[in-house]
């Protein structure tokens, strides 16, 4: 089963998308795939946020810290659960430099690396959820990166969403399966 679990900004989805691993693997383990930036020392907010997500964890769970998601899902020897794309999304758009580039060349980029994930979501033999956010619902962002993120993560999260089984949206912490 693969699932895309979307919603907003502490809508509940991580805690959701661990119920699904966990209902459909009991304590076997699952390799839990963080493609998020570490925690730096100059934002406790988000080490907070990294460190609360790490204690909810069974101890039966693997850590794989890895923007290679593609590798990931072809390498898995077990369940996965990725939080989030959005992060992803955005650690790939750091590491590559690519903030500043056309939007036409960015949107290369991403579909270039969304094209081996899908193909290796669609290949990967074990369950598989994933986590993303909806950032197309607000109002359309004051600067240029905000506006080329949420475009970003949409493509993504339409391109995840096709090769998934099911997709949920999460709101309040109330669950809609679409």
């Amino acid at each position: 089963m693969k699932v895309l679990v979307t919603g907003g900004v502490r809508s509940g989805k991580s805690r959701h998308a661990e119920s699904l691993v966990g209902s459909h693997v009991g304590t076997a383990p699952v390799t839990y795939v963080a493609p998020g930036p570490a925690p730096e020392d100059d934002d406790p907010d988000w080490a907070a946020r990294v460190a609360a997500h790490r204690e909810r964890r069974p101890a039966s769970w693997t850590t794989l810290e890895t923007r290679d998601l593609a590798g990931a899902l072809a390498g898995a020897d077990r369940p996965l659960l990725v939080d989030c794309l959005g992060t992803w999304v955005t650690g790939l758009l750091d590491e590559e430099q690519a903030w500043e580039r056309t939007s036409d060349d960015v949107v290369a980029l991403v579909e270039a690396r969304l094209a081996a994930v899908v193909a290796a979501l669609r290949d990967c033999a074990h369950d598989v959820v994933l986590v993303t956010n909806e950032v197309g619902l607000g109002v359309v962002p004051a600067h240029r990166s905000g506006r080329l993120f949420r475009d970003l993560l949409g493509l993504a999260n339409q391109r995840v969403a096709e090769a998934c089984d099911e997709v949920h949206l999460v709101v309040a912490g109330r669950v809609l399966r679409l």
